[in-house]
């Protein structure tokens, strides 16, 4: 049963209502609420298996919710399915393109499937093609493109009808460093045009070049919502010390006066202030030997992340 939530509220491009999504007793998305607004990117963060992609999923009604209420541009996903995916645009991991066709074809069948034709579907093919820098490769089949630059028109393909809303479900992954500037500078030119953006990574670096607000997610929860800058100030002014080695007999009492983030046989984290000015008296806590690799983080996005979830957002 869906439990309906309040109305979407006018300004948002995508709401999100109390998202649930139970598989038997396992929960993959629990209680998920929040909102993009147009021009704004909006980062989801969290390791595999956190509930990116099922809230992703549910939102693009590839899935179905077993309770919650999702809107796009003021029409539910559940109740106007049509009218709500009229605007919406999705970029899914695994790529939706056919390999015996040339890129251009691809866009032409995509364009038709959006509904478009005649000169507005040529010019629109055009500018993705320009937008993505691909126009050369046009009429090369996808068989023999590289893969970032099939992320490119996967990409392309699913920007063809200026969707007001739009869905990038880890759009980077594998791809090489030009694909990957092409991707994010035209991510960044639809924000400039007033696209809601909602942006899955596994990469800190781009969430904190794109989104303006970030939601770090974990067993199928929202644990943390927020600006970059209203993130970061949640560490405070403690560094995150990783150490790498063998600590099988070392109590993780020497670290009593520390905020002990991951305690295992050969990994520690812990939390300290100016742990750079402390260090060789921190490292002297622990048996000679027992320490193979040291490194040190200033308060940023990655550390609060370790911080809150235990876990690197690659893990």
């Amino acid at each position: 049963m869906i439990v309906k939530g309040k109305k979407p509220w006018q300004k948002y491009m995508i709401q999100v209502q109390a998202l649930t999504k139970n598989y038997g007793q396992f929960t993959a998305a629990n209680d998920i609420y929040f909102e993009v607004n147009p021009g704004e990117i909006f980062g989801l963060l969290g390791p595999n298996g956190a509930g990116k992609s099922t809230t992703i999923n549910c939102i693009s009604g590839l899935l179905n919710p077993s309770l919650g209420e999702i809107y796009i541009n003021q029409s539910s996903v559940l109740s106007e399915a049509i009218k709500a995916k009229a605007s919406l645009g999705l970029v899914p991991q695994d790529l939706a393109l056919y390999e015996d066709l040339s890129g251009q074809e691809n866009l032409n069948f995509w364009g038709q499937a959006y509904g478009l034709a005649g000169d507005q579907l040529k010019a629109r093919i055009e500018a993705v093609l320009e937008q993505v820098g691909l126009t050369s490769r046009a009429k090369d089949l996808v068989s023999t493109y590289s893969g970032g630059m099939k992320r490119r028109l996967n990409f392309a393909c699913a920007i063809l009808h200026e969707p007001k809303a739009l869905l990038l479900d880890e759009p980077t992954v594998g791809v090489d460093p030009q694909s990957r500037e092409h991707l994010l500078t035209a991510v960044e030119t639809l924000k400039e045009q007033g696209t809601a953006v909602l942006y899955t990574t596994h990469y800190m670096e781009e969430a904190e070049r794109l989104c303006d607000r970030i939601a770090i997610i974990d067993h199928g929860k929202i644990i943390a919502i927020g600006t970059v800058d209203e993130l970061r100030n949640k560490m405070g002014e403690k560094d995150l010390i990783s150490l790498q080695g063998d600590f099988s007999d070392v109590e993780s009492s020497v670290l009593a006066e520390y905020e002990v983030i991951e305690w295992q046989n050969h990994t520690v984290r812990f939390m300290a202030e100016n742990a750079a000015g402390q260090l060789s008296g921190l490292l002297a806590k622990f048996p000679p030997r027992s320490i193979k690799q040291t490194s040190v983080q200033q308060a940023n996005l990655e550390s609060l992340f370790i911080k809150l979830t235990g876990r690197e957002l690659r893990d």
